[in-house]
């Protein structure tokens, strides 16, 4: 018996997608009417057929623009290790190479910093009363052109005004903030907390990651927070990673390097 014509449209229009043939990456589909025509098929009989490749996340669809090919992305493998003596700017250094070194392109932005007004994580995280200000360095990396992730570190205000200004400088701290509040304010970073929290994206990362709108792609957020000698957080780092591009890994002891064909994307630091 052969199978209805909504499902023989649904995997002519897989067959025709996953070979290029339309709707290249992020590109819509042809219009309803056209898809009509093109397989003398009723309006229901195509909804149903653009509803199966939603389900397997091949399409999605935007109200009133149309329907379009999910985009491909090659995932990339984030290294989790707790290390106490990481930075932002180490982790970036890393990121570039190990990128490089998989013949693909990084890209990590200019930093913008911010001084704002503790609330919400930060402010729980660093234990600041609302009214206490912090400082926001943040950056976001891409790999081939495609967005991977968005890190921000915040550090209380109150360590600039101890004297260390570099924090509140739109650049980067080559020697690395932590080693930088070492050497100027005497803080030594003795411990690290990761949490790692799924969620659905927010409407600016569903912007900045082009995901679609729907939530159906979830993001990783790690957050990590620094403690120095005396188990005060002085600084903590948010990092998003949409999950449809990025894989994790963490290693204890002697074991092989990450497969060949995948590389390290920033861990938070």
């Amino acid at each position: 018996m052969p199978d209805p014509l909504w499902r023989q449209i649904a995997e002519d229009l897989r067959r025709r997608i996953e070979s290029g043939e339309i709707g290249d990456d992020g590109q819509p589909l042809p219009t309803e009417m056209e898809l009509r025509e093109h397989y003398r098929a009723s309006r229901n009989t195509v909804r149903d057929a653009i509803k199966w490749l939603v389900t397997r996340g091949m399409v999605y669809t935007q109200p009133g623009r149309g329907t379009f090919v999910t985009q491909r992305v090659d995932p990339f493998i984030t290294r989790l290790a707790a290390d106490s003596g990481s930075s932002v700017e180490a982790e970036n250094s890393n990121f570039a190479s190990e990128v490089t070194s998989q013949t693909r392109k990084p890209v990590v932005s200019v930093r913008r910093v911010e001084i704002q007004r503790a609330h919400g994580l930060p402010a729980a995280e660093l234990v600041l009363p609302d009214d206490a200000g912090v400082v926001s360095r943040h950056q976001e990396h891409l790999i081939d052109g495609v967005p991977y992730s968005l890190q921000t570190t915040f550090y209380p205000m109150a360590l600039v005004e101890r004297g260390a200004a570099r924090l509140i400088r739109a650049e980067e701290i080559t020697e690395g903030a932590i080693t930088y509040l070492e050497h100027v304010l005497g803080i030594n970073q003795a411990g690290l907390r990761d949490r790692i929290t799924v969620r659905t994206p927010r409407a600016e990362e569903t912007a900045f990651f082009r995901l679609p709108d729907d939530g159906r792609v979830a993001v990783f957020e790690i957050t990590r927070t620094g403690f120095d000698e005396d188990g005060q957080p002085f600084c903590v780092t948010v990092t998003t990673y949409p999950a449809d591009r990025n894989q994790f890994v963490m290693t204890s002891g002697n074991v092989p390097d990450v497969p060949s064909g995948r590389g390290t994307s920033p861990a938070p630091g």
